[in-house]
């Protein structure tokens, strides 16, 4: 499942990074790496951009990007 595929409300861990070069780099730079916890606040109404919160930030992430990001549903403690 990729970050993509989230529902708006949902919390995911990122298990894997696709991509390379600049792609990955820029991902990377937005403090998305694997393990993080991502939670997806809102989907503009056409899907494109993504706001999701991430280290106590809150981003928008393209739709392009958030393919290159996979992730697994958070275990509920």
């Amino acid at each position: 499942m990729t970050l993509k595929d989230v529902r708006v409300g949902q919390t995911v861990k990122v298990v894997k990074l696709n991509g390379t070069g600049p792609v990955k780099r820029r991902i990377m730079d937005m403090g998305i790496t694997k393990g993080q916890t991502i939670f997806v606040r809102k989907v503009a109404p056409l899907g494109d951009p993504i706001e999701i919160t991430v280290r106590n930030y809150e981003l928008s992430v393209r739709k392009a990007d958030c393919e290159m990001i996979e992730v697994a549903p958070v275990e509920e403690a």
